[in-house]
């Protein structure tokens, strides 16, 4: 492990609370992060519209968002890795066949979020951003990241392996699985974060609670799960810290690092 430089962090279930606020001790804590030289970052399956409204509040010097899909370092998109216009419909397409055609499917791209949603997403959980309601007839945006919602787990496995060759993940606090592109990763993400701020991997911290955080915990320098992270993401991470609830992220930074 080498001096740290960066800290990443996942949003859902790691610096965000169930109601999906940041705290006034882990802003607290990431501002002094950054009073201490360190550059500070968001590592999240979310697309980067969803996570506009904590990035006013946060600062981030790095956000990589759509499980990877998108990287931005100081503001300036570094790499980025889509699927075709073709090949999103044909995803979707293919979705339907397998999961039925009133499956909800979200799709992220540069520019905005959309869902073929049933309720109103905001009416659940206003942390969702504006996602933009559409049928996808006839879509035509390249999809940096496309999830489904599949409540069956053989439907799920028979999507999955349809797209073996994609990168596909099961969130745990739902019925979701997300696809990118082949080898589009968190972990990917980072090596970019990496070359383009003169950084190694050992150099960085690394907080998360999901699957999806794993390969990015047993990457980095420091791996650190949430006290109510999944059990699979504590068996690989190298310590952990309280809840998001308790703010576990603060508790860690002010003991070990601030």
């Amino acid at each position: 492990m080498g001096k740290p430089q960066i800290f990443l962090f996942d949003l859902d279930g790691t610096l965000l609370r169930n109601d999906k606020t940041l705290s006034e001790k882990t802003l607290e804590a990431l501002s002094g992060c950054k009073r201490g030289g360190y550059l500070i970052g968001i590592s999240t399956s979310r697309s980067e519209q969803n996570c506009l409204g904590f990035l006013k509040e946060m600062k981030p010097d790095i956000l990589i968002s759509s499980g990877g899909a998108l990287v931005r370092v100081n503001e300036k998109i570094i790499c980025s890795s889509s699927f075709s216009v073709t090949e999103t419909r044909g995803f979707i397409e293919a979705a339907r066949k397998i999961c039925g055609m009133d499956c909800e499917i979200t799709v992220d791209t540069l520019e905005a979020h959309y869902w073929n949603y049933k309720i109103n997403p905001k009416e659940q959980d206003k942390s969702w951003g504006d996602s933009i309601y559409t049928d996808f007839t006839d879509f035509d945006r390249e999809a940096l990241k496309i999830c489904v919602e599949i409540s069956q787990p053989d439907l799920a496995k028979k999507l999955c392996d349809r797209f073996s060759e994609l990168d596909s993940q099961h969130f745990s606090d739902g019925d979701w699985y997300k696809f990118t592109k082949s080898g589009i990763t968190k972990e990917k993400a980072i090596l970019a974060v990496c070359e383009a701020c003169h950084a190694d991997v050992s150099e960085i911290v690394a907080f998360g609670d999901d699957y999806a955080d794993i390969g990015m915990l047993k990457m980095c320098g420091i791996g650190v799960a949430m006290g109510n992270a999944v059990q699979e993401v504590k068996d690989v991470a190298d310590d952990i810290t309280l809840s998001n609830e308790e703010d576990g992220v603060a508790a860690y930074l002010g003991k070990w690092i601030i």
